[in-house]
């Protein structure tokens, strides 16, 4: 899931980040510890959409590091689903010496997030783990996986996408019936002419290996751009939606209804109850994340849900549309990419469409309560300004881009005479990341949150401690923290000396700035968030103290962001007002965003880098 905490990701984030970063755009992303030197893939599909999947590869170990990573290869299957088989797998010397796996290392492993989920035991990986590894060895693993049950009956779909290393020869192979013609998207994979067999057709794909840039951080996804294979035999979206929507029939219970009756008995409005709803079953059931595809795509009995407390995001839709419904509110599963894919393949798949959440037509309102750090009304990150496929009617829909996200916090420094300060620090978050930052304080061990502040004060080379307190919950929902400490090395007394003229603790508009001057030049698209944070300091510094030099104030605008600082000498103190907001009708900006927005950024890492400048007398 991809969430971000005000609190508990941006307070942990060293500010002192410098706009001249290592990574750089337009580099190789491939990596050479090992080459692919051979993958073949061949799908043998049946007309019920059960299929074969034979996999031959070698893999020639480059690097020392691979061979952690590599010497041991999970294969995950569903075993409700289908059959997994290794045919042989051995380690080749140079010589030519085989050292084959025997079957006491062939493992088989649970998958970590259906560990602790009976319903969902059925999700397993097999772990084959080469004997004698070392660097100039190829790894030979030839395996068969039976899909005896389709996801989808009589259809079939996929995405393929090469690992970021070399690739000498990557073939897929599609042995499909001659009445289930395939639909491809192809991006770096060329084509062979189809070959007719007696009721069949061969499909064939080879990838045509081309540089891959290196992924630039909070780029969108590599499926929006890069080099893949997606193929299908849905005619259209529409028919993959109704395949969906005849394998997720919803019950209502006596329970389900009388559940939905007394949570919503006392609200006037169908919105209110739709809130209500999505955060009971956000709060009481437990999220097993199984994804779309992996786990299946066949929800388990709404009633079989409650009764278990916990499900997948299928599960949670169902659940919450049969709530919906005792109440008298009709909704739809809506597929969606639970990450930073924003643009759907021209041919219907699930390797993008892996998350499905709930959409109310008659309020506008897509629900997720799969997350529980995000109330409802509210979406995760990973969901805003997404294409989605509501599955009951098969029509496509847009989650909204924008959501309420305001940060303001007021920052105290008293100073005394050897350099050291009592500092408080009171933050308010409102909008989305309020519920976040609430929950992240929830989910943090006693011991974690007594050490917060010292871990922040560590991150700017300070040492000292404090205490971090949480104001009850307001009516508007508001998350308010309070930082109470000291820092024994705030100012390097007598100087004249520099202090960094600090806004806030951590994260805020550091953590906004910084995380778009990661990159010094961007070929990519990224993902951009809109937000709007308003900053206070005031260093208070004693009577033997001189103020020498503070910075000058600054006022910056471009299409997207807005940016002012204001300092101000009043008596011995210092006073600092930023204020940053970044404003975007979507979330993702292009290069050519990036490269008008470049100047505006550097001015204001410039800024946030200032200091006032001091000497003791």
């Amino acid at each position: 899931m991809l969430k971000q905490s005000y609190l508990v990701a941006a307070m942990l984030l060293p500010l002192a980040m410098s706009w001249c970063g290592s990574a750089q755009a337009f580099t190789d992303g491939t990596d050479r510890s090992v080459t692919l030197e051979k993958v073949e893939q061949t799908f043998v599909v049946q007309k019920d959409g059960s299929h074969r999947l034979d996999v031959d590869s070698v893999l020639l170990i480059n690097d020392e590091r691979a061979i952690k990573a590599r010497a041991q290869q999970p294969v995950s299957f569903n075993r409700s689903l289908e059959t997994l088989e290794v045919i042989e797998a051995y380690t080749q010397k140079p010589d030519g010496r085989k050292v084959r796996v025997d079957a006491a290392h062939i493992k088989e492993q649970q998958e970590q997030a259906s560990a602790q989920a009976p319903m969902f035991q059925d999700s397993v990986n097999k772990v084959i783990i080469f004997p004698e590894v070392a660097v100039g060895d190829r790894l030979v693993l030839h395996y068969q996986r039976n899909r005896f049950t389709p996801l989808f009956p009589g259809q079939f779909e996929g995405i393929t996408v090469p690992e970021f290393h070399p690739v000498e020869q990557f073939t897929l192979t599609y042995d499909m019936p001659e009445d289930m013609p395939l639909q491809a998207d192809a991006r770096s994979f060329k084509a062979s002419m189809p070959v007719a067999a007696p009721g069949r057709t061969v499909y064939r794909w080879d990838y045509v290996p081309a540089d891959r840039a290196r992924i630039e951080a909070s780029a969108v996804s590599y499926l929006d751009y890069g080099h893949y294979l997606a193929v299908s035999t849905f005619t259209d979206f529409k028919q993959f939606a109704e395949a969906y929507q005849a394998r997720a029939k919803v019950e209502v219970t006596a329970p389900i209804t009388e559940l939905a009756h007394r949570l919503t008995a006392h609200l006037p409005t169908a919105r209110e109850k739709a809130l209500t709803l999505s955060d009971w079953v956000r709060e009481n059931i437990r999220y097993v994340a199984v994804y779309v595809g992996a786990g299946g795509v066949v929800p388990h009995a709404a009633q079989t849900v409650l009764d278990n407390r916990y499900g997948d995001c299928k599960d949670h839709v169902a659940l919450l549309e049969a709530l919906l419904t005792a109440a008298g509110i009709k909704s739809t599963p809506a597929l969606i990419n639970l990450g930073n894919a924003y643009v759907f393949p021209k041919v219907p798949a699930l390797g993008v469409l892996n998350h499905v959440i709930t959409y109310v037509p008659s309020l506008d309102l897509y629900l997720d309560s799969t997350d529980p750090s995000i109330a409802a009304g509210y979406l995760p990150l990973g969901t805003l300004n997404k294409r989605v496929l509501l599955t009951a009617t098969g029509e496509f829909g847009r989650t909204p881009a924008i959501q309420l996200n305001k940060v303001s916090s007021d920052l105290k420094f008293k100073v005394n005479g050897k350099g050291a300060a009592d500092f408080t620090n009171v933050a308010t978050v409102q909008g989305w990341a309020s519920e976040v930052s609430r929950y992240g304080v929830k989910s943090m061990k006693p011991a974690d949150r007594e050490l917060l502040v010292e871990k922040v004060l560590g991150a700017y080379g300070q040492r000292g401690s404090g205490t971090f307190e949480v104001r009850p919950p307001s009516a508007t929902g508001e998350f308010v923290s309070i930082v109470d400490g000291r820092t024994e090395n705030l100012v390097n007394l007598p100087g004249p000396v520099g202090v960094v003229a600090l806004s806030s603790l951590a994260g805020g508009i550091s953590q906004n700035v910084y995380s778009f001057a990661m990159e010094k030049e961007r070929s990519q698209h990224f993902v951009c968030i809109s937000n709007d944070t308003v900053e206070t300091s005031r260093f208070e510094f004693p009577s033997e103290v001189s103020v020498l030099a503070i910075p000058k104030q600054v006022r910056l605008q471009d299409a997207n962001v807005e940016y002012s600082a204001r300092y101000a000498q009043e008596g011995n103190a210092v006073v600092i007002e930023r204020h940053f907001k970044f404003s975007r009708p979507n979330v993702v900006c292009s290069p050519e965003d990036f490269a008008a927005m470049k100047p505006t950024l550097e001015a204001m890492v410039k800024d946030l880098q200032s200091q006032i400048i001091v000497q003791a007398s």
